[in-house]
C-alpha cells in the first residue's frame, strides 16, 4: 500500500471512530457530515472519497457501536456457559444502564434505527439476532422464550434510562430480571452457573 492508500485508509479509519463515538453518545441523527469532517480535521469535500453519502457512513458506525458494546460486555464476562439469570443479572445492571457510551448500543440505539433507513436497520438486524441466538443456547435452544427475555431485557434497559426517578428506574430493571427467572431452565433446579461471574449478553 503506498503512502497516499494508508494516509487514505487511516483518514477513513478516523472518521469511522469519530462518528461511532458520537453515535454512541448521541445518536444517529446527531452525525452531520460537516461537523464530523471538521472534528477530525478533513474538509467537508473530502468526505465523499470515503464514504458514498451519509447512509454508508451510519451504517458502518452503527456496526463499530454494536461491536463494541458486544465486546465490552464479553471483556467484562465469562466465556463459560451461562443461564439466562446471569446473562438478566449482569445486562438489567445499575452499571450497564449508566454506562451509556461504552454499554449496549442495541438498547441505546433502538428507537434511532427504528427510523433509520434499511441499512442500518438490517446492521441492527444482526445483532439483535445474535443476541437472540446467545440467550437461547441459555435456554437449550428454546427461541420463543429467547425472544421474550431478549425484548424484555433490550425494553427495560431502554426505559430505565427514560424514567427520571432514579427508584423507579432500578425497579424496572429488578422487575424484569425477576420475571425472566421464570423463563430460566437453569432456575428451575440448581442454577447452571451459579458460581460464574456475570456477564452481558449484549
Amino acid at each position: 500500500m503506498g503512502h497516499s492508500q494508508a494516509e487514505k485508509a487511516q483518514n477513513r479509519e478516523r472518521i469511522l471512530a469519530e462518528a461511532s463515538r458520537q453515535v454512541r453518545r448521541d445518536g444517529l441523527e446527531s452525525v452531520s457530515v460537516g461537523t464530523l469532517m471538521k472534528s477530525v480535521g478533513l474538509t467537508h469535500g473530502g468526505f465523499y472519497g470515503h464514504f458514498e453519502n451519509r447512509s454508508a457512513l451510519l451504517a458502518e458506525a452503527l456496526e463499530r457501536a454494536l461491536l463494541e458494546g458486544e465486546a465490552n460486555a464479553k471483556a467484562q464476562g465469562s466465556t463459560s456457559p451461562r443461564s439466562l439469570s446471569a446473562i438478566a443479572r449482569s445486562y438489567l445492571s445499575r452499571a450497564h444502564r449508566d454506562a451509556r457510551e461504552s454499554g449496549c448500543a442495541m438498547a441505546a440505539l433502538v428507537s434511532d434505527v427504528a427510523r433509520a433507513d434499511i441499512s442500518s436497520r438490517e446492521v441492527m438486524t444482526g445483532h439483535i439476532e445474535g443476541f437472540i441466538a446467545s440467550v437461547s443456547e441459555a435456554l437449550d435452544g428454546d427461541q420463543e422464550r429467547a425472544i421474550v427475555a431478549v425484548s424484555a431485557m433490550v425494553g427495560a434497559l431502554a426505559l430505565s434510562r427514560v424514567v427520571a426517578d432514579p427508584a423507579r428506574s432500578d425497579a424496572f430493571l429488578k422487575t424484569v430480571r425477576d420475571h425472566l427467572k421464570a423463563l430460566d431452565i437453569g432456575e428451575r433446579g440448581k442454577p447452571k452457573d451459579a458460581d460464574a461471574p456475570d456477564a452481558r449478553g449484549c
